[in-house]
């Protein structure tokens, strides 16, 4: 299995060096449905792909499922309806549970529990982490079962229209010797790849980098300390197609996450840190290994605020984040 993570491609084309890599002749599929409605603009990627892409327009093809089923169509703007109101739900209890997780941190950065010993404090600080994980199970169970509603009321198995597109996606996939997965906007990719039971054989080499990377992964975590509106607490949005394992993909590192700030990065590690915070910037290039690890030299989130190679020497504060 090759799965290769890419850094974005706006401003340095690395997808071309790592389709070339692979050595693998014939076509290659592409999903860039999360470009929603430019995904027919397609002529820079034809060029970086060298002319042998298929593209699968998944995006126009949702659309072309909502205009000709009905009882999907409804479905669908019901579970969207749900889905707004339960992250509305979600939002207002991480943002609590995330301010009670910062001002313990404050409090024992700054040594005002030194009385109560270390154990106290890091307990503390562990504790708090748990309520904020907590938080976001609770949101993947109700989410789960939002999934599970609209699979009842719309059995996408018995619509023809759905088996029809899937039938063709599924022809196009089978001639392919590569598919890559483009950026975009992470939510749209994830419905398209669901709505048509996207399944990747694992002999199928894949290229990935933005939106594609993380929807990839077995959790998709959204993030932004350097929006218009200021910083928005990362939240656990949706389930992803599980190729790559143990990751949290974190694209455009650099341009959204204020890794100046170490209390901050600490609390991401420590929230994930059952999973490596993978930094993925411009030019970054991440072949995962034979059993689908992370390669050497991949940049990920310490526990302790600051950045990391994996595979370095580790240091004390940082030595749980390199295992």
């Amino acid at each position: 299995m090759r799965t290769i993570l890419l850094g974005p491609q706006r401003f340095m084309t690395t997808a071309g060096t790592a389709l070339r890599s692979l050595g693998v002749e014939g076509r290659v599929a592409t999903v860039n449905a999360g470009w929603e409605e430019r995904e027919d603009d397609v002529a820079e990627l034809d060029a970086v792909l060298e002319g042998r892409a298929d593209h699968l327009r998944l995006y126009h093809r949702t659309f072309d499922v909502i205009a000709k089923d009905d009882v999907f169509a409804a479905a669908a703007m019901t579970f969207r309806d749900h889905h707004d109101a339960l992250l509305s739900l979600y939002r207002l209890r991480l943002q609590h549970a995330m301010d009670g997780l910062y001002a313990v941190v404050r409090r024992t950065r700054d040594g005002e529990l030194r009385a109560s010993g270390p154990r106290a404090a890091y307990g503390a600080v562990d504790d708090a982490v748990e309520v904020v994980r907590h938080v976001d199970a609770w949101y993947s169970a109700q989410l789960k079962t939002l999934y599970a509603e609209l699979d009842a009321a719309a059995p996408l198995d018995s619509s023809g229209v759905i088996a029809w597109h899937r039938g063709e996606i599924e022809a196009v996939l089978a001639d392919s010797a590569a598919l890559v997965l483009t950026g975009g906007h992470v939510g749209t990719l994830l419905r398209a790849l669901r709505l048509f039971a996207i399944r990747i054989p694992e002999t199928l080499p894949v290229i990935a980098w933005s939106a594609g990377a993380m929807a990839l992964t077995e959790r998709v975590v959204l993030f932004h300390d350097l929006g218009p509106e200021g910083a928005n607490e990362a939240e656990v949005f949706d389930r992803g197609l599980g190729r790559v394992k143990g990751v949290v993909a974190l694209p455009h590192a650099r341009r959204r996450l204020r890794l100046e700030d170490k209390d901050r990065c600490a609390v991401m590690a420590r929230r994930f840190v059952d999973q490596h915070c993978v930094l993925l910037d411009d030019g970054t290039a991440l072949e995962l290994t034979a059993d689908g690890g992370l390669p050497k030299g991949a940049r990920i989130l310490g526990i302790d605020g600051a950045v990391h190679e994996l595979g370095a020497t580790p240091t004390a504060s940082g030595k749980a984040a390199m295992s």
